[in-house]
């Protein structure tokens, strides 16, 4: 499902406001997600260039054809050393205050920038920026509940098929081949599969150790669509669970319910976060990162779920909730699904039932 040429306009045209407030007469965007969100280019390489009457693309011959192919009302400019042709572009056309996403640029490649100039004014608007894909629009999600729809589906498969024995990797092999036979692009990140004490690590990797009975197993796991992730969380036991197990697995899955329920318009993220986190009581220590972020473009974005976020959430909003508790040397459990907030409702993107599965 392409873009309409509108979007793609639209979104380019919402950056009037940060221009008016910092006057500046052109941006720099140097983060390639946000370039395939401004101009539809999803290749891996590039900048563009905002001023106030063009928006141009500065590529090198690699990509030529494709950004022919992508973008929309903008000039494709090739180069094979970008920062000289932004630097000619900024002398052609006199600009003097330019905004910069200082987060996505290399000290290198600013010395670079900067050093033609004397008077020109170089400003950084991370922060304007932090907030410009955070809003979703119909395109974008449905791209999102395809690629949920497609990664929930492995799961599925995958927790149906599992048995002790298989090792983490080929857990995690399965889930990928499952995945791109159903129409993935490729992956969002790496997938964690992590079984016993390896369910401890927040962001273990999958080894070779070997899946046993009385383990907690952790799916964290997200595919592409279109260039969309999707993210979602299952923790499955394997065989008998002691009585300790299966309490903490219903802390997790209490902490995941009372943010669902507290979702609306307008509740501040770290509203979320607190209600999430006092369902731990006791175990609270153990509970180590945030209750939730965005999803786009990118599989950790704006918004910012945590005890110190400052965002507000908001229609059109796209983030996680996944509460996890995390007792090193024995066993972790996290449970994740991915919210679409509207105006009055919310929807669940991710599909798999988060009550305790044990396979036998």
């Amino acid at each position: 499902m392409p873009l309409k040429n509108k979007n793609l306009t639209e979104r380019r045209d919402r950056l009037q406001t940060i221009f008016s407030t910092h006057q500046m007469d052109s941006l720099l965007i140097f983060n390639m997600s946000n370039i395939r969100y401004l101009s539809g280019f999803s290749g891996s390489e590039g900048i563009l260039f905002i001023t106030r009457g063009e928006t141009v693309l500065v590529i090198d011959g690699r990509y030529t054809g494709q950004a022919a192919l992508e973008t929309v009302g903008i000039r494709i400019q090739e180069s094979s050393d970008k920062i000289r042709t932004i630097v000619q572009i900024i002398q052609q056309k006199k600009l003097q205050r330019i905004g910069l996403e200082a987060d996505s640029l290399a000290l290198s490649q600013y010395h670079e920038l900067a050093a033609p100039f004397q008077e020109k004014s170089f400003l950084s608007v991370t922060g304007e920026l932090r907030m410009l894909r955070a809003y979703k629009d119909e395109t974008e999600i449905a791209c999102m509940r395809k690629a949920a729809g497609i990664a929930s589906a492995a799961i599925g498969t995958l927790i149906h098929r599992m048995k002790p024995g298989w090792t983490e990797k080929e857990t995690a092999l399965q889930l990928e081949l499952l995945a791109r036979q159903s129409g993935a692009d490729g992956l969002s990140f790496e997938p964690i599969v992590a079984s016993g004490p390896h369910s401890a690590l927040p962001h273990a990797r999958p080894t070779n150790r070997k899946i046993r009975k009385g383990d907690f197993v952790v799916i964290d796991f997200g595919v592409r669509y279109r260039g969309y992730c999707s993210d979602e969380t299952c923790t499955v036991g394997i065989g008998k669970l002691t009585g300790r197990q299966k309490n903490a697995y219903q802390i997790v899955k209490e902490a995941h319910d009372r943010a669902l329920d507290a979702i609306a318009a307008d509740v501040p993220c770290a509203e979320i976060d607190r209600r999430a986190r006092h369902a731990f009581g006791k175990y609270r220590k153990y509970f180590v990162h945030g209750t939730g972020h965005g999803v786009g473009l990118d599989v950790h974005e704006a918004p910012r779920l945590s005890a110190t976020s400052t965002d507000i959430l908001k229609p059109g909003m796209v983030f996680t909730v996944e509460p996890g508790l995390y007792i090193p040397g024995l066993w972790g459990i996290r449970i994740e699904d991915t919210i679409f907030l509207k105006k009055n409702s919310c929807e669940k993107l991710t599909k798999m039932d988060k009550e305790l599965t044990i396979i036998e």
